[in-house]
């Protein structure tokens, strides 16, 4: 990784916009959305309604082994620039600024504080004979699993990434200084402050024991520890000597992030359906230990951003349903969002049908692929009929999933927000599914933003907390397909 002295912004702007006395301009705050593919910035006004967005997108570049990842250097200098672009427009009175961030990714700093070696890619293939080595030290996989709320993931357990960096490159490990989790190493461009946050530590990193709720054994063992910045509240700020005016928050894990709208608005226990490629339910009301069937079947723990742990199951549905949509286009020669023309309606057979099958397969174990896949397309006469049962098939795998993380919690309530929370019938199939339950669509502007914004309240707005951030649509089970479950 070649060296950058500009990435952390040594030439200072000038400050004088950004005095206390400054009036002019509309207060916000701001948040920098950082995904694999779009890296979002963001502004939302005291009354958390977007004012401003912009996305970017950076060429991938490669690691020593030709792996590609993340250009760490790229995305440094745009959220330094983006963050003087914003503070020193007179538009706006920037009064707070904090950071979401996808997970299982280290930024490590050496003893300048740069960035010296690649952001490896969490995609990136794990030896097995290194991982064997690890489980056979410290117990066993079924026993790290239970204890660290993390499946067997490889390098998506951001731990296993230092690990293997000590055995596999262990003059590069004794130059780190600080290994931050990519939405602390955000927040460090701006704070200059080295953190660790409870929600990018607690996301399947198998350095969180879950049960003792501190660092894991191993992670002193291998002399790990000394390479992490010290744990901080995720709704603490952090302070450079330079921009006073302008409380940084330490940034969070972006999926916990997008929980805390819910959880800022909701007292009453409930399931969070984030639906996109993935379909991950989020049940922060479920504080059982993962069992071994559990962990088989994909589930993990998330922490909150107050350090409470989140029971999550997950499905590739989304992609799912990409790829079988492609599939009903080609062979009923229809465009590839043609399903979004389709309206529910609940008359149709198939869909009465619905509650009957829910019913018979309630207790079956999750599906990795929707029997849709296996179907014979030629034994539909319309694209609709057989987007019913697209649907239908995922709802099977959904309610299967979905049950894993509900199983023994007196949660009432279902919100969906993301792709699916739009479809309607989908959402109408999934009130089916779940006849005892309240199902609502939700939609937020930008959930994992909103969340980081929310997380520093306190410190940038004075305002209460407006009650309309989250719209919600309730889907109702009518009564005939209720009666028969």
């Amino acid at each position: 990784m070649s060296s950058n002295k500009s990435q952390i912004g040594n030439k200072m702007p000038d400050l004088s916009s950004l005095s206390e006395g400054r009036t002019k301009g509309e207060a916000v705050v701001l948040v920098f959305d950082v995904g694999k593919t779009n890296k979002k910035v963001l502004l939302f006004d005291e009354q958390y309604k977007q004012v401003y967005e912009e996305s970017a997108q950076f060429k991938e570049t490669v690691d020593e082994d030709g792996f590609p990842c993340e250009d760490v250097d790229a995305l440094t200098k745009w959220v330094w620039e983006k963050f003087w672009q914003f503070t020193l427009n007179k538009e706006y009175i920037v009064r707070g600024v904090n950071f979401s961030a996808y997970g299982a990714s280290l930024v490590h700093l050496n003893d300048y504080y740069k960035p010296f070696v690649p952001l490896y890619n969490y995609l990136k293939p794990y030896p097995e004979k290194l991982k064997k080595q690890f489980y056979d030290t410290y117990g066993g996989e079924s026993l790290i699993t239970k204890q660290t709320a993390s499946p067997v993931l490889g390098s998506l357990n951001s731990g296993m990434q230092l690990y293997r960096l000590k055995y596999e490159k262990p003059k590069i490990f004794e130059q780190i200084k600080y290994s931050l989790h990519l939405p602390q190493y955000l927040s460090f461009i701006i704070s200059k402050k080295v953190a660790s946050d409870i929600t990018s530590i607690g996301c399947h990193t198998n350095l969180w024991d879950f049960q003792k709720n501190k660092y894991h054994e191993w992670i002193k063992r291998e002399k790990i520890y000394i390479k992490l910045a010290p744990i901080f509240s995720a709704d603490k700020i952090l302070r450079r000597n330079d921009v006073k005016t302008i409380p940084a928050g330490i940034g969070l894990h972006d999926s916990s992030a997008a929980l805390i709208p819910y959880l800022s608005f909701f007292s009453e226990p409930f399931i969070l359906l984030s639906t996109g490629t993935w379909s991950i339910s989020l049940n922060p009301f479920n504080h059982q230990m993962l069992s071994d069937y559990e962990l088989h079947h994909d589930c993990l723990c998330y922490l909150t951003y107050k350090g409470k742990p989140v029971k999550a199951s997950r499905l590739f549905a989304g992609y799912e349903h990409e790829q079988q949509t492609k599939r009903l286009a080609a062979h009923f020669n229809k465009t590839s969002d043609y399903y979004k023309s389709i309206d529910y309606d609940a008359t149709k057979p198939d869909t009465n049908g619905l509650s009957k099958q829910f019913q018979h397969e309630r207790s079956s174990a999750p599906l990795q692929q929707s029997r849709f896949v296996q179907r014979d397309l030629n034994d539909f006469k319309t694209y609709e009929e057989a987007y019913y049962q697209l649907i239908a098939d995922i709802i099977l795998q959904q309610v299967s999933s979905t049950k894993l993380v509900l199983h023994n919690t007196p949660v009432k309530k279902i919100f969906v927000d993301g792709g699916f929370g739009k479809n309607q019938i989908f959402m109408n199939m999934l009130a089916v599914a779940f006849p005892r339950m309240e199902v609502y669509a939700a939609r937020i502007s930008q959930a994992s933003a909103m969340g980081a914004a929310l997380a520093i309240h306190k410190h940038w707005n004075k305002n209460p907390l407006p009650s309309n951030i989250i719209e919600l649509t309730y889907y109702p089970v009518a009564h005939d397909i209720r009666s028969l479950m």
